[in-house]
């Protein structure tokens, strides 16, 4: 019996890499175009599962769909992907001293469009941290791209005092729960 086939609904290289530790190559990676703007209102929680759910179904691919979301937020804020220095500055400079909740889903899409999803909620908390500290940061770059202005999974772990929760989940996929929606789903997993 052949393996199932899987396309991963991101562009992110970190959940490529990531699904790989759980020893799953994709067939394809098509990344999900849509709009990611929060709903006026919209909870952290249910903003991270909506995204993830939006980009399975939007993804055109047949077999099985893998996608998911990672959203970092400050109480009911939720923090933007960073776009430029300032915006990471900004967001950084929030997060000192604090602690923060950072949401993943995961969602695994059938050939027959149904839907599993999990969602994985972690507590971060950074040092306080100094101007030279996040001009630092700033200056490696890592910054870009990313919710809530940081990558735990590069220097940025190094100004985590502590976490709760999933690290692979911080860093974009939530392995456990990816792990048991591909299980159920019938992949071969190490």
């Amino acid at each position: 019996m052949s393996a199932p086939h899987l396309t991963l609904a991101s562009a992110s290289p970190r959940r490529r890499e990531l699904l790989a530790r759980l020893g799953i190559e994709p067939d394809a990676v098509e990344p999900a175009d849509i709009d990611e703007s929060p709903l006026k209102g919209e909870r952290p929680r249910d903003y991270a599962l909506r995204m993830g759910l939006e980009k399975a179904a939007a993804a055109d691919a047949r077999g099985f769909v893998l996608a998911g979301d990672t959203v970092v937020a400050a109480g009911r804020r939720i923090l933007p992907k960073t776009e430029s220095a300032e915006e990471a500055r900004r967001c950084l400079e929030l997060l000192s001293g604090r602690r923060h909740t950072v949401f993943s889903s995961v969602v695994l899409r059938a050939p027959d469009g149904t839907a599993r999803s999990r969602l994985q909620e972690s507590t971060v908390r950074f040092k306080s941290l100094s101007n030279e500290e996040i001009d630092a940061y700033l200056d490696g770059g890592e910054w870009r791209g990313k919710a809530g202005g940081y990558a735990i999974q590069g220097s940025a772990e190094g100004l985590v005092q502590w976490i709760k929760g999933s690290h692979s989940g911080i860093m974009g996929l939530p392995l456990y729960e990816t792990r048991a929606l591909l299980k159920a789903a019938g992949f071969a997993l190490g």
